[in-house]
């Protein structure tokens, strides 16, 4: 019983590093890499449409680049909006770049944008889309497209923006790919429109996906942290990641209802969206230089001659704005990702969200998050410190029995326990509070870790970023002298060695939060500073009642 505490601090200290290095993860330092010259991407580089396909689809509509279909001379085409700037390819049609223009890659640079696609290695991840056909002919992400001109911009007082790209065979089948665009959204909607021409049946089928190099393969961790790699969403099977680990073992080939599937990262995402009332077939490909892929197929169309037909798709991409996201599609708000605790960080952020509409500041909304906590487990902190408290009185005794039975464990344990019984003491009543609060604790750090409203938000004076460590390493030195002033609240442990070891929490635990994003150390300052308030006048109290009057 005894050692119940010690074993409680040392799995907390686990805990710990292993959010440490979860944090490290994200914000540690990146191996710098050469790169190498923008949209110069070998062709052998991208994947052949037939086989980035799963084998679901008919031989009839399996279809690689024709001659006529090789490599042009890349053209791009910009299109700026109020929030986002964007580069397509004009060949194939891929989004290659895009930069998020309201999320500054870090404080210091805020006229430098966060570049969320990129076709510069080695941090590929780029947007691609395109038809099959199989006894005719049709523009897939290997294809050469046409524009009217090389920028688009949204004018002021301009609401949505149309891009437009053109392809043709030459014998009647022509395709225009429209991006739309529209003020204040990260949500572009795709609508490839093939006029048929020909004198044929044309046959099709519409696919979307997205393709990423895993970079961060070396760097893996056992332990927790922000996860990066696919998911998928559909009614029936609900979210699904498929890392790229997954990919990397097996191709997914999967048939539903609507859905989407994307790819995630800390703090945004990119998605593509197929039409909610068509039946979908979901796939993925590894493919070479640890690049993988992720998309959908649509059900197969047929162009009579003379006839239009539209497909369509919508693409998101970028910040994990859970509000934002809830209204695009089912589902689409679980990329914020709180893990196995999402049920408890959900009202977390709520609170969170609540307390900054009354703030205007991020840090004094986890400061009053942290006062409601309190208040929610003051009882069971009540009692905990009671326990304590009463634990502490009893510790010359202890002591005593100690030194009266130290050759004789059992003995002493059977005294232990009758004096516990006498004294109608629970040694676990400290301890198992504890617990109780840790899946809380871990669930602030997701919170905190994964909503992208406090990348960057800066509190007061010299915290700018509570999503980023401090600075000065104000806050975590004020935590571990918490700490310290908590631990001489407490009972000291009757076994030398672990006196030792606790005495050295403090400063163990300093140091691991110096590296701790700053929010979820001002969040531990503020809880040790209310805990001490509350244990010192519990303790205060039931020593001062067995005091003479």
């Amino acid at each position: 019983m005894e050692n119940l505490k010690f074993v409680l601090f040392v799995l907390f200290c686990l805990l710990l590093l292993m959010i440490w290095e979860a944090w490290q993860k994200d914000y540690g330092p990146r191996p710098e890499t050469a790169a190498v010259e923008q949209g110069k991407m070998p062709e052998e580089d991208l994947p052949d449409v037939a086989s980035s396909l799963a084998e679901k689809t008919e031989s009839s509509t399996d279809a690689t680049p024709t001659a006529a279909d090789a490599p042009p001379t890349k053209q791009r085409i910009t299109v700026v909006t109020d929030v986002i700037k964007l580069e397509i390819d004009t060949y194939g049609g891929d989004m290659r770049l895009l930069e998020l223009l309201e999320y500054p890659i870090s404080p210091d640079k805020p006229d430098v944008p966060f570049r969320l696609l990129t076709d510069i290695p080695p941090n590929l991840f780029v947007s691609q889309s395109g038809l099959l056909s199989g006894g005719g002919t049709a523009p897939n992400h290997q294809s050469r497209f046409t524009a009217e001109t090389t920028e688009y911009r949204l004018q002021p007082g301009q609401d949505s923006l149309q891009v437009v790209l053109r392809w043709s065979d030459g014998a009647g089948i022509d395709v225009s790919k429209t991006f739309l665009f529209r003020r204040g959204q990260y949500l572009v909607e795709l609508e490839q429109k093939v006029m048929n021409r020909s004198g044929r049946l044309w046959q099709g089928r519409q696919y979307a996906q997205l393709q990423r190099k895993d970079v961060e393969d070396e760097n893996k961790s056992m332990f927790i942290r922000t996860y990066t790699g696919g998911v998928i969403y559909n009614e029936e099977d609900k979210y699904e990641k498929i890392s790229f680990e997954d990919m990397a073992e097996e191709n997914l080939s999967l048939d539903a209802k609507g859905g989407w599937n994307a790819i995630i990262q800390h703090y945004f995402l990119a998605a593509w969206i197929p039409p909610a009332d068509e039946i979908n077939h979901y796939y993925t490909k590894a493919l070479p230089d640890q690049r993988y892929i992720i998309g959908a197929q649509s059900e197969q169309k047929e162009v009579a001659s003379g006839e239009d037909k539209i497909f369509k798709a919508r693409f998101f991409a970028g910040p994990k704005l859970q509000h934002d996201l809830e209204k695009i599609a089912p589902g689409l708000e679980l990329t914020v990702d709180y893990g196995w605790l999402t049920v408890v960080g959900k009202p977390i952020f709520w609170l969170l969200e609540k307390f900054h509409s009354l703030t205007g500041n991020w840090g004094w909304a986890i400061m009053c998050v942290t006062l409601v906590i309190k208040l929610l487990f003051f009882k069971l902190s009540e009692a905990s410190y009671r326990s304590m408290a009463k634990m502490r009185k009893l510790q010359p005794r202890l002591q005593t029995l100690r030194e009266r039975y130290g050759d004789d464990k059992q003995r002493m344990n059977m005294e232990m326990m009758s004096m516990y019984r006498t004294e109608k003491v629970n040694p676990l009543g400290g301890c198992l509070p504890i617990m109780v609060q840790i899946p809380v604790f871990i669930s602030l750090y997701w919170v905190l870790i994964e909503s992208v409203e406090l990348r960057q938000a800066p509190f007061i004076l010299w915290i700018t970023d509570l999503s980023a460590k401090d600075p000065f390493f104000v806050l975590p030195v004020l935590m571990a002298l918490s700490m310290f002033i908590q631990q001489r609240l407490n009972p000291t442990p009757i076994d030398p060695v672990q006196e030792k070891v606790m005495k050295m929490f403090p400063l163990v635990f300093g140091v691991f939060f110096m590296f701790f994003p700053a929010g979820l150390v001002l969040y531990w300052v503020v809880n040790n500073t209310l805990s001490i308030a509350q244990q010192w006048y519990i303790t205060r109290q039931i020593e001062g009642a067995d005091k003479p009057a």
